[in-house]
């Protein structure tokens, strides 16, 4: 897997034996595997040439990827990568987090997500609800063209909610792995 680190993380790493990362986006320390249970135990670190990237040998205790591959890496290029659909997958929702945080903090004039944080919760709310509601009437009337772009509505404005409550995404992902039948 690819991770950023921060001296913080590093230096946890070097004392502690697993492998610890930064996130940018929730700008906090995380230790790999204390929400899935599969850690990674470090083993050595060497630096580049440059001095601007590590590369760490480690053990991992079960698949390293949060699909549950054993490896993040496990989507090969074709030929032609110009070509080859990109496939977003869960990561997705991750990015789009990431774009609302930046959003709550830069708070760009013109941004819808920053209008919607800033008319508060009972709003965002209201909108998760509005969303829901279009999406099941699209699927019950048989308008199951529109299904994928109301539930990405439903989607991003859950996540609007989840910023705007301090709720992390990953607390959601732990609720569904433990109640994963």
């Amino acid at each position: 897997m690819l991770g950023y680190m921060s001296p913080g993380s590093l230096k946890k790493t070097l004392d502690g034996g697993q492998v610890w990362f930064y996130s940018r986006s929730r700008q906090e320390l995380w230790k790999k595997g204390e929400i899935s249970g599969n850690f990674i135990d470090f083993k050595e670190a060497f630096l580049d040439c440059d001095g601007d990237t590590l590369l760490l040998k480690v053990e991992p205790t079960g698949p390293v990827c949060h699909t549950g591959q054993q490896t993040c890496f496990f989507e090969k290029l074709d030929d032609n990568p110009e070509y080859q659909p990109y496939n977003t997958g869960s990561g997705i929702l991750e990015e789009l987090f990431s774009t609302i945080q930046d959003r709550k903090t830069e708070k760009p004039a013109s941004s819808y997500t920053v209008q919607l944080l800033e008319a508060g919760i009972p709003r965002i709310a209201q909108k998760v609800i509005e969303e829901a509601g279009e999406t099941a009437l699209s699927a019950s009337t048989g308008d199951i063209a529109s299904v994928p772009e109301e539930v990405a509505d439903l989607l991003y404005h859950t996540l609007v909610l989840l910023s705007a409550t301090g709720i992390k995404p990953e607390n959601v992902w732990d609720v569904l792995r433990k109640r994963r039948l």
